[in-house]
């Protein structure tokens, strides 16, 4: 099988070709015509030397080859997007990028913070990181997929074979108004807050998956008052006396109103949460990657 002058630009095409599932659409999104992109797919697979896509009445599917194919493509338009990126870093006087991957908790704790320390550094001032907020399941599958080249996530998900570290434990409980009956409270088991009304986040948080799981242990159902997209509007809501809202402690700090909010710890053991930082492996890590990564499993000890 000759596989030489195997290019990107017919990969990016194939890997088009198999998440629209049709040529036609995915020349249409690449601006290029049907016959074009079909054949550079006949093209791709005489040079494989075995069949990639078959061909149906209204598309085409990747054969067991062509899913092989797809990973590998997908792996090496990545590893291509992280060359440009690092080149034009360097083309504009960084000298080095780290894209990272965090969640919604772990963005609103610490991490900004942690990361403008790093950047503060002398050492480091040549430094661009950029950050983007993902869920944890998108978090793991960006780094395996090479979106991003460190990600952070709670550590209850499975890391599918990425290399993790510790970064922070933080501590879940509930927020209520100063003049709430729990306010009276220091520490309660989640169960005795069913009775009251919650703030809710979205079904795909993490907090939220975790808070209804613990619900349904009881035998019972959150009573949702307001639904909001993250844990400022949730103080919010908790701040204006509407409902009570699970979040965690370290959150708490320095957020606006804080002083007509009391936090009332969980006792629940599912309530302290471990956050790591995850990677494919130490020798994909550039080096400035290697700095940050350093600088955020020792931030917390």
């Amino acid at each position: 099988m000759a596989t030489k002058d195997l290019d990107l630009t017919t990969l990016r095409l194939f890997v088009a070709v198999c998440d629209a599932r049709n040529i036609a659409h995915a020349a249409e999104r690449e601006h290029l015509v049907g016959s074009a992109v079909s054949k550079r797919m006949a093209q791709l697979e005489l040079q494989m030397g075995t069949p990639l896509l078959v061909r149906k009445r209204h598309g085409v599917a990747p054969t067991p080859a062509g899913e092989t194919l797809l990973e590998y493509a997908r792996a090496m338009l990545a590893s291509a997007r992280r060359v440009e990126q690092a080149m034009a870093a360097y083309a504009s006087g960084v000298r080095g990028q780290v894209r990272l991957l965090a969640t919604a908790s772990v963005m609103a704790e610490a991490l900004a913070d942690d990361v403008v320390a790093f950047m503060q550094q002398p050492a480091h001032a040549d430094i661009r990181v950029d950050i983007e907020e993902r869920f944890s399941p998108d978090v793991i599958r960006g780094v395996r997929d090479g979106v991003a080249s460190v990600g952070i996530c709670w550590d209850a998900i499975d890391f599918q074979g990425l290399t993790s570290r510790p970064y922070l434990r933080d501590h879940l409980g509930v927020v209520v108004h100063a003049d709430h009956p729990l306010a009276r409270r220091k520490r309660i088991a989640f169960a005795d807050t069913l009775d009251w009304e919650h703030v809710s986040l979205p079904a795909t948080s993490a907090v939220q998956a975790l808070l209804e799981r613990a619900a349904a242990q009881h035998g019972q159902r959150l009573h949702t008052r307001v639904m909001v997209s993250n844990f400022e509007a949730a103080l919010r809501v908790a701040h204006a006396g509407l409902a009570i809202c699970v979040v965690p402690q370290e959150l708490l700090r320095g957020a606006a109103g804080a002083g007509q909010l009391h936090f009332v710890a969980l006792t629940d053991a599912w309530a302290e949460r471990d956050f790591s930082l995850c990677y494919r492996d130490d020798s994909t890590l550039s080096a400035a990657a290697r700095l940050l990564v350093d600088h955020l499993a020792s931030a917390h000890i």
